[in-house]
């Protein structure tokens, strides 16, 4: 597309973004919960087109997440440049549910993107969604919203945006501790972030809930304590009251300059299947301009507070994604579309090395497992895609099984298994569970198992299309035949959880193994396809 920018930007579960700039480069962090190495990181030179840089949690010392529950882990980096360095804030949240949070956030730096990373200094606990400035006096303050587990009536459990200040040489947090701003009647404030221009000290927060309630709102002051006066025209972005917006949850935003003096915001949003208020695509990043006018206030370009889809930028010409992605696994490393679960050792999940050409994967815990479960994938980021891969697997019994997985997390998934069927075959199995606990217990949905040539390999394949998914297999030279029944595919997604407020990742397609016995029986995956029909 030339002249112009389609939203999403970063399409497919990159949630929370953060940008920085450093020259004509921009970079993007977003959440990645429960997925490991931890936080994206993208790079752009033109703000259209993004490419992955960095993985930076990559190592016991800055991360361990087993035994984390579901869309816990990394939550909202904050990205940041200053002093010749690179400075990245985030939150490892190792409780989600009840009254309290366990939320432990940290700093780690680096001199390039690339790395290397230091290991990680303690800030805090106090609540998520942490955030640096660099004011410039050189001060450094470390802002994150409150957690309050109390259950006030009228209330939320939203305590408000505290700030302090970061010694660098001491590296820890040092002085008073300041609640600056108690948010808007929108409540839920969260996902803060400090500017400074014109005197002023600008502070945009998340509201509303990371729903379909979610908006960004803005305040400012004189001091960088306060306090703090609201926009006249909040909320700055929201699609809470445009239903019929294709980006819906816009929220949760960061702002960067760019060399020519314009102003951008990247913001969270999601799409939802046509029809439903689900997406199996996850919360995904949008960019939309953003002027400062004659009051000193910030506002969307093009009026109004609601995103906009396309976004004009002359000059820039837009590429589409490609249709195609293969994987061989010849190269000895990991292609870096794909994730895994939580551990930092993941020699004990999968190896490329110990069969040459293959990605082996090591049968651990049950599917849905929160310590060490062999499942490598990647993101769903069409509504039309498909995904393909070959298995060589000798399961000794029911207790293991290996295969083509959609995932969203341990009560939502779709599964084609090869295991051993009662009578001691080699078959396959669809296995789904579609709901939380306790209704969401584990179906063997097509009771027919398809029994297997134990003597080849078996092509597993899976498209969806929008909000159904079809599971499918052949061996040898013959067509591929369906499995099972068409699947509903929309309850992999955040909407989809049963819940009030649902879960915060998206849909992940990918290859798995299992083995419930603890003998760690392998399974050797030979490629794996993934084709998209659009974003």
């Amino acid at each position: 597309m030339k002249d112009k920018v389609r939203n999403p930007i970063l399409p497919g579960f990159n949630p929370d973004p953060s940008i920085c700039r450093v020259g004509g480069d921009y970079y993007i962090a977003t959440s990645t919960f429960e997925w490991y190495p931890g936080v994206q990181i993208h790079h752009s030179r033109d703000l259209a087109n993004w490419e992955l840089a960095s993985r930076p949690l990559e190592r016991t010392s800055q991360l361990d997440m087993r035994g984390n529950p579901d869309s816990c882990g990394i939550w909202a980096p904050c990205l940041s440049y200053a002093d010749g360095l690179f400075w990245l804030i985030y939150t490892d949240m190792k409780r989600y549910e009840g009254n309290f949070k366990d939320g432990h956030n940290y700093l780690v730096t680096a001199p390039t993107i690339e790395g290397p990373w230091s290991d990680p200094v303690y800030l805090n606990s106090s609540g998520f969604d942490p955030s640096l400035f660099h004011d410039e006096d050189g001060r450094k303050w470390l802002l994150n919203l409150q957690w309050d587990y109390r259950q006030r009536e009228g209330g939320d459990r939203f305590g408000g945006i505290l700030l302090q200040e970061y010694d660098v040489e001491q590296q820890r947090l040092v002085g008073p501790i300041c609640n600056i701003f108690a948010g808007t009647p929108m409540k839920l404030t969260e996902g803060p972030h400090l500017y400074r221009r014109d005197g002023w000290y600008h502070l945009l927060v998340a509201e509303g809930g990371t729903g379909y309630e979610h908006a960004v709102t803005m305040a400012r002051s004189r001091e960088i304590a306060g306090p703090y006066e609201v926009h006249p025209d909040n909320p700055v972005l929201t699609s809470r009251q445009d239903s019929d917006n294709p980006l819906q949850r816009a929220g949760h935003a960061d702002l960067v300059d760019t060399p020519s003096g314009e102003t951008w915001m990247v913001h969270l949003c999601g799409r939802p299947l046509p029809g439903t208020r689900r997406s199996p695509r996850g919360r995904e990043t949008s960019l939309q301009k953003v002027e400062w006018g004659a009051d000193g206030w910030l506002r969307l370009a093009h009026g109004g507070n609601t995103p906009a889809l396309e976004v004009s930028m002359p000059g820039v010409e837009q590429l589409a994604p490609a249709a195609e992605e293969v994987h061989d696994f010849t190269s000895g490393a990991l292609p870096e579309a794909f994730q895994w679960l939580r551990t930092p050792q993941p020699e004990r999940l999968f190896s490329l090395s110990e069969r040459p050409g293959y990605l082996r994967l090591f049968g651990r815990e049950s599917v849905g497992s929160w310590f060490e479960q062999a499942l490598v994938a990647r993101r769903q980021d069409s509504i039309h895609c498909s995904a393909e891969t070959t298995l060589e697997f000798e399961p000794e019994d029911l207790q293991q099984f290996a295969g083509l997985i959609a995932y969203y997390n341990r009560f939502k998934f779709h599964y084609l298994a090869v295991t051993r069927g009662d009578g001691g075959d080699k078959v396959l199995s669809v296995m789904s569970c579609r709901d939380a606990w306790p209704s969401g217990t584990l179906e063997i949905v097509d009771s027919d198992d398809v029994a297997l040539d134990p003597a080849l390999p078996v092509r597993l394949g899976l498209d969806i299309r929008e909000a159904e998914l079809q599971f499918r297999y052949a061996q040898g030279d013959a067509a591929w035949q369906p499995v099972g029944p068409v699947l509903d595919a929309s309850l992999l997604s955040d909407e989809g959880s049963g819940r009030a407020h649902g879960y915060f990742t998206g849909n992940f397609l990918g290859m798995a193994a299992h083995d419930i016995s603890g003998r760690g029986i392998p399974a050797d995956f030979s490629g794996f396809r993934y084709c998209r029909e659009n974003r």
